[in-house]
């Protein structure tokens, strides 16, 4: 009789029982946060979506970062992805940056619209002959004004069989100021899958270090934890994210060249988000730099850009653009033993995903010219009309090559096969000179964005 009344009261009590097992487990899973968990167990969940913030005000969701308004042209392949009054042609006009399917043949027409109403031009087209052989290439969509708009507030462009657009962009850069908010803008296209967070903070915080003071980056998707570091540094007004969704358009390829990974365009679209960056910075910075998150442009005689570009301006002349040659910095090959100096961050950063430059301190030798050097630029941006990848297609002046002893860049990343042994490769302890403030201001932000263990 006992066992029978211990049955019945234990099937009572088995609710309950499952109840509290059950919140023990959901107790478990929150005290088991990502604060606790090793870096390297989450870092493959990756984001695509752009931050969101909550007005506490109004409760209202808001965009943090503007993101490139990508349009389809009406009757035809064309993608339009921002829209700019362009103040030092003459006459004015209204440049529009696209990506056209170089092989389509289409009239293009421009609806302008100036206090509510609209003036219609017709468009000239000009594709940047720096598309890498992919089908689609970036372009300058020129809409010239009429007499009674001269200062069009927005613009559609749609094939010449449309009459009634019903998609506008906004027309940026109504004004050219000669004082600027900024005196170097880094712009940094495009990121994908993104997890190296370690050698982005790095970089983040020297560029601050030379003088930066306004980062754009183009953001396909990256990791959680790279989108942390991005909200710290956005919250902080030194970064402004683009979303950047091209790839929901066409098929962006991954690598540089067709036969390396065919698509319908070079490297996730880094060609028109480069220009695009230029536009948007031509009258917010007074100088712009076009480079990668793993490539730091370091003056060899100065400490910061803020000394150099005098330094550059005497030498070469103002309103230039300006060539440094790259250095690889193959990561394959490591610093044995690391520098003193830079042993305590090593072991506070130990568990944070990416690349640690300060470890990577030799790099390939300087192969003689003429062969092609993937250098990049710092610019008058307005000074320049077309961008790509490596250097400037048109600008009001040619560029002048930097000179390797005034400075150069350090690209640090894997390099694979490239055929070098460890005794070849020559040693640069330049980057060592900043690492006492470097690693302070990497270890300050890894804590505040919650990367390092407690």
């Amino acid at each position: 009789m006992t066992q029978v009344l211990d049955l019945l009261l234990l099937r009572r009590l088995l609710p309950s029982l499952t109840f509290i097992i059950l919140c023990l487990m959901l107790l478990l899973l929150i005290f088991r946060s990502d604060r606790m968990l090793p870096p390297q167990k989450y870092m493959m969940q990756l984001s695509d979506e752009p931050a969101w913030v909550q007005n506490q005000t109004t409760g209202t969701t808001v965009l943090k970062g503007q993101s490139a308004h990508l349009m389809r042209v009406k009757g035809s392949k064309t993608l339009l992805v921002s829209a700019f009054l362009e103040h030092r042609t003459k006459p004015r006009k209204v440049l529009v940056i696209a990506i056209m399917f170089r092989k389509e043949k289409v009239s293009l027409q421009c609806s302008l619209r100036c206090r509510e109403q609209l003036h219609v031009s017709r468009a000239s087209v000009d594709i940047h002959w720096d598309h890498f052989g992919f089908p689609y290439g970036t372009a300058d969509v020129s809409c010239p004004l009429p007499p009674a708009c001269q200062a069009p507030t927005h613009v559609a462009v749609t094939s010449a069989a449309i009459r009634n657009p019903d998609e506008f962009l906004e027309v940026q850069n109504q004004k050219a100021p000669n004082v600027f908010p900024y005196n170097f803008t880094s712009c940094f296209s495009t990121m994908y899958n993104y997890t190296n967070i370690l050698q982005l903070v790095q970089t983040v915080e020297m560029l601050q270090l030379l003088g930066v003071n306004r980062i754009v980056i183009y953001k396909t998707n990256c990791s959680n934890e790279t989108q942390r570091v991005l909200d710290y540094y956005t919250d902080k007004g030194l970064v402004e994210v683009i979303p950047w969704s091209l790839s929901k358009y066409l098929n962006v390829s991954r690598r540089a060249k067709p036969d390396q990974d065919p698509g319908d365009i070079h490297y996730f679209g880094q060609i028109p988000a480069l220009n695009d960056c230029l536009y948007r910075s031509m009258y917010r910075s007074r100088y712009v730099a076009l480079h990668d998150p793993d490539e730091l442009i370091l003056p060899q005689t100065v400490d910061s850009w803020s000394q150099l570009l005098p330094l550059l301006e005497k030498r070469h002349g103002v309103d230039r653009c300006f060539n440094f040659e790259n250095n690889w910095f193959p990561t394959e090959f490591m610093e044995r033993p690391p520098p003193p100096n830079v042993l305590p961050a090593l072991g506070r950063w130990r568990n944070v995903f990416g690349v640690n430059i300060l470890t990577h301190l030799y790099r390939e030798p300087v192969k003689p010219k003429p062969v092609f050097n993937n250098y990049k630029i710092i610019t008058n941006p307005r000074s320049v009309f077309v961008v790509t990848v490596h250097g400037v297609l048109r600008s009001q002046k040619n560029c002048a090559w930097v000179d390797r002893k005034t400075a150069h860049m350090y690209h640090t990343k894997a390099r694979g096969q490239n055929g070098l042994k460890a005794q070849q490769l020559v040693y640069d302890g330049r980057l060592l000179s900043y690492s006492g403030r470097l690693t302070a201001a990497v270890s300050a932000v890894l804590n505040k964005t919650r990367l390092l263990p407690e």
